[in-house]
């Protein structure tokens, strides 16, 4: 049957409706395991969360239980598109895929021949979390050496400051939340972005009586299933997670017997926060004492809490220092030592999967420049600090992504894409806002139209997702345009090229003893290390055993460190001693008396899902929370358009009055599509790509601005 758009009907009638398993591909540490009906006709369903998998244990978002608007959406691209006319024009032709692949093989050669094979950039990230569709584009890369990609933009902070302390990216099996006494859930609006989370946390209030704790920057709707919710200030986790140890050091709550055994300098962190009491923190996060005294008395006194700690929190210039510092409350208290107790935040560490044939990793030339994701916008505008003091970068394929959306310092990033000179192929499910700035736009499958392999960041579950359904005949899956590529740029010889996904999956697994063909049978495998090992009872993942409260932080190995080409980032000479608030963020003067933040929206992630009628109906429209007090002083009142602005540009808004948003704080949810914004401009433009200490990453939610009614 020939596909129709809007239709996808392209698997034969299969006689009667099926049920197929697969996973969640979008960029959640969730990688939730999926039922998926699959009708007579080929279509697919309802989408439901697995009840045989114990971490989704049945439950998913909304965003992908409705993933069948998603795969038969009418604005699905469906063939290769070549730009006519001026960039991001928007005026296209259809063109086949060979001349599609030959134009851009062409680009590449043209590209390397004037400037050197560093002129080519292949970017991509998560759009897909599938190792095999995500990361080939790897392979093509080092093949070729084309100029590398450093991938900071997501979770170098928060990984760099846990590992400064337990040494290893591990922790305790988060399907332990439903064994905890208490949950503190910090810096990650789980309700929106990490569902299952609250499965397993609500489990403990229903079984255990267990209190939960909130730690965020804003009532969003994490907070409001609150027993004890704390709103504080962005940016300043580390100076509540100092007072909080400062109070169990005073009132008896630190299991010194613990420490002494498991930590580094606990005699010298005790004499460091004798000085970061509780009143201390209340000037910097805007807490009350009081509040900072009932967490610590409650944490102190419950030995299985349970420390999950998210991404938000760490999205700031300090945010490395902060998870660090909220690590170490866990260790203070020895919570480590309990079922339902400890700090967890990544099961990164536990997957022992053999990526160096699929990524080329043998191909790797130390000597080829690295270039930072988050800087893109700095990267293509000819900053030359950002470009390695090399040459120009002139073409570029990008899969996975949506840089002209979700970068920081939007408007370098777009005056870039715009240069005459720079050749983009753009890797797509819809026309986003990077596609509609690209030379040639390719259709791409969606995650039930190939077969990949997925691991969940958020527990312990390597998944398999087969191929379920037929694709339209005119989408091609990202490893068939790098192959394809390949063999144009006369690199398919080499390993790792030219084999199926299957092969490239059972090419992964040597540590596990099965293929391909087991894991279909078996649909994940359970890597949760044994319980001594996920709560470092025989020692942390430093040489000695011991947790850093003293962490090393420009020598302690960290899994995304950049290489030694880039060095250190940031203001890294500032980073404290012991666990400390290091005012490194963007604080607020007198042309800047607001902090923003950009948390994620609740029916989008990144910026998909902003395509679906039923997400932007549920959202609304680009808005920014301001406080009453806040918008009464500056004349603005509910649904006024507002601008805000610094040094990176300005934007117009509709303003939303809540006292959600704390007073001096300014909060935008979600990446919406830039042409949503009044002015054709996205959040972005106010955020800024300066790297955080010590290892990079993106400051997104730490900007100062200045706010004003617009008056035009």
């Amino acid at each position: 049957m020939e596909y129709r758009k809007a239709m996808n009907v392209a698997t034969p009638n299969l006689g009667k409706p099926t049920i197929g398993h697969s996973v969640c591909p979008h960029d959640c540490p969730s990688a939730c395991a999926l039922d998926i009906e699959i009708g007579a006709d080929g279509r697919i369903g309802k989408v439901r969360g697995s009840a045989d998998n114990s971490y989704t244990a049945g439950v998913i978002c909304a965003k992908v239980a409705r993933y069948a608007d998603r795969l038969y959406h009418p604005d699905r691209l469906m063939k290769p598109l070549r730009r006519r006319g001026e960039k991001g024009g928007g005026d296209w032709q259809e063109i086949s895929w060979e001349a599609a692949l030959d134009e851009i093989a062409n680009a590449f050669v043209t590209a390397e021949q004037a400037h050197g094979s560093e002129a080519v950039w292949p970017y991509y990230y998560a759009g897909t979390m599938g190792q095999v569709q995500r990361d080939s584009i790897d392979r093509l890369r080092h093949a070729k050496r084309y100029s590398g990609f450093f991938d900071s933009i997501c979770t170098n902070t928060a990984w760099t400051g846990y590992v400064m302390g337990t040494g290893s990216l591990r922790g305790p099996d988060p399907r332990e939340m439903a064994k905890a006494d208490c949950v503190v859930i910090w810096g990650t609006n789980a309700v929106a972005t990490q569902v299952n989370v609250m499965t397993h946390a609500t489990r403990a209030r229903k079984e255990r009586g267990a209190k939960l704790v909130v730690i965020d920057i804003y009532d969003n709707p994490t907070m409001k299933q609150a027993d004890l919710a704390l709103k504080l200030r962005p940016g300043t986790d580390a100076a509540l997670a100092c007072a909080v140890m400062h109070i169990a050091f005073r009132d008896g709550y630190a299991d010194r017997p613990y420490m002494e055994k498991f930590a580094d300098d606990p005699a010298g962190l005790e004499a460091h926060l004798s000085t970061r009491g509780p009143e201390w923190a209340a000037a910097i996060t805007g807490l009350s004492v009081e509040e900072i005294e009932a967490f610590a008395r409650l944490v102190g006194e419950t030995k299985r809490t349970f420390f999950r700690l998210g991404y938000g929190f760490t999205r700031s210039r300090n945010g490395s220092v902060s998870m660090h510092a909220a690590a170490s409350v866990a260790t203070v208290l020895g919570s480590w030592q309990y079922e339902g107790g400890g700090a967890f935040h990544n099961n990164g560490a536990i997957f022992r999967l053999d990526k160096r044939e699929l990524m080329g990793l043998d191909m790797v030339d130390p000597e080829i420049r690295e270039l930072d994701q988050s800087q893109i916008g700095r990267v293509l505008t000819g900053d030359p600090v950002a470009l390695r003091h090399r040459g120009p970068v002139t073409a570029m394929l990008i899969q996975n992504t949506n840089p002209a959306n979700i970068a920081p310092e939007q408007r370098l990033v777009k005056r870039g894409f715009l240069r005459d000179d720079l050749f983009v192929a753009v890797h797509e499910h819809f026309m986003t806002d990077t596609a509609k700035l690209a030379d040639i736009v390719l259709p791409a499958t969606m995650f039930v139209e190939h077969d990949d392999l997925y691991r969940g960041g958020g527990h312990q579950h390597i998944l398999l997702g087969p191929k379920l359904v037929e694709p339209p005949s005119t989408v091609r899956t990202n490893l068939f345009v790098i192959d394809e590529l390949a063999k144009r740029l006369g690199v398919a010889h080499l390993p790792g090229f030219g084999l199926s996904e299957r092969e490239h999956i059972t090419r992964m697994l040597p540590h596990y003893e099965t293929d391909y063909d087991g894991l279909a049978e078996e649909k994940w495998i359970d890597c949760q290390p044994d319980f001594e090992t996920a709560h470092f009872a025989k020692g942390f993942g430093h040489p000695d055993g011991k947790f850093r409260f003293r962490p090393d932080w420009t020598a302690t190995p960290a899994p995304n460190q950049p290489p030694a080409s880039i060095g250190l980032l940031g203001p890294h000479q500032a980073l404290p001693a012991f666990p400390d608030y290091v005012a490194v963020i963007e604080t607020v003067d007198d042309a800047h008396p607001f902090r923003l933040a950009t948390p994620p929206a609740r029916t989008y992630l990144n910026s998909s899902f902003t395509e679906m009628k039923w997400s932007r109906e549920r959202e609304g429209r680009p808005e920014v929370m301001v406080h009453p007090a806040d918008a009464e002083a500056n004349g603005v009142a509910d649904g006024d358009i507002v601008r805000l602005g610094n040094g990176r540009g300005e934007i117009r808004l509709h303003a939303k009055i809540t006292d959600a948003a704390k007073p001096g704080v300014l909060i935008a949810e979600g990446v919406w599509p830039n042409d949503t914004h009044l002015d054709g401009e996205g959040i972005n433009v106010l955020t800024g790509a300066d790297p955080v200490a010590p290892y990079g990453g993106a400051a997104l939610h730490d900007n100062r601005v200045w706010l004003a009614k617009d008056t035009a």
